[in-house]
C-alpha cells in the first residue's frame, strides 16, 4: 500500500482535484452558512420596507437597461468612499433585494445613497440626456422611457412571487399594486426607485 504523501497528491490530478473541491466545499460552508443565521444579514434594517409596485417595476427596469454594469450600490467601509458617498453599506440593507445590486464597476458614481440627493426633475432631466446636468458624463440618454407607459398588470404577479420567498407583502398591497402603475411611465418608475435607495441610513447620520 502506498504512503499517503504529497508528492502522491501531486501525481494523480484526479485525487488533487477531488480534494482541492473537498478544501473548498468546506471552507465556502464554514464562511457562508454561519450568515444564513446572523440577525445582521436576516433582518432588515429599521423602517426598511419592501419595494412598492411603482420602485419594483423601476428596479426591474434598471436591471433591464444593464444600470448595474455602471454604477454599483455599495459603499464600503473606507473613509474616501463614505465622504464622498455616504454611509457604508450593510447587509441589512438589501434583505428585499433579489438579487443585489451591488457591484463592482464604477464608470458613474455609486447609487446606494442616491435618495433625495437630487430632485425628481433633476433626474429626469438627467434619464432624458444626462449632458444637460452633468457636461462630461458619457451615460447613454433613455429619453423613451419618458414616454413609455407601464402595465398596470404587471406588478401584481411579480410581488405574489416575491412573497412566496418571504416578503411581507400584503393582499392589499397586492391588489392595490394596479392602481399604483396606473397612468405611469417607466421613467415615473425608474425615479421612484432611485429616490428610494439608501434613504433609512442616511437619515441617521
Amino acid at each position: 500500500m502506498k504512503k499517503f504523501t504529497h508528492e502522491l497528491i501531486e501525481k494523480n490530478p484526479w485525487l488533487l482535484i477531488g480534494l482541492v473541491l473537498l478544501v473548498i466545499s468546506v471552507g465556502g460552508l464554514v464562511e457562508i452558512v454561519p450568515l444564513f443565521f446572523q440577525k445582521s444579514t436576516t433582518e432588515p434594517v429599521a423602517g426598511l420596507q419592501p419595494y412598492s409596485a411603482l420602485r419594483l417595476t423601476g428596479r426591474d427596469i434598471y436591471i433591464r437597461e444593464g444600470c448595474y454594469n455602471c454604477h454599483s450600490q455599495m459603499i464600503r467601509p473606507f473613509r474616501a468612499e463614505t465622504e464622498r458617498y455616504g454611509h457604508y453599506s450593510v447587509a441589512a440593507e438589501y434583505v428585499y433585494d433579489r438579487p443585489f445590486q451591488w457591484g463592482s464597476k464604477r464608470t458613474g458614481p455609486d447609487l446606494a445613497r442616491v435618495g433625495g440627493r437630487y430632485s425628481d426633475d433633476w433626474h429626469r432631466t438627467h434619464l432624458d440626456n444626462p449632458r444637460n446636468v452633468v457636461p462630461e458624463s458619457n451615460m447613454p440618454s433613455y429619453p423613451w422611457l419618458a414616454t413609455t407607459k407601464l402595465d398596470p398588470q404587471s406588478a401584481a404577479p411579480k410581488m405574489i412571487a416575491l412573497r412566496k420567498l418571504g416578503h411581507p407583502y400584503s393582499d392589499q398591497d397586492i391588489a392595490d399594486a394596479p392602481k399604483q402603475l396606473e397612468g405611469k411611465t417607466e421613467q415615473d418608475a425608474l425615479v421612484a426607485y432611485l429616490q428610494g435607495l439608501g434613504i433609512l441610513i442616511k437619515a441617521k447620520r
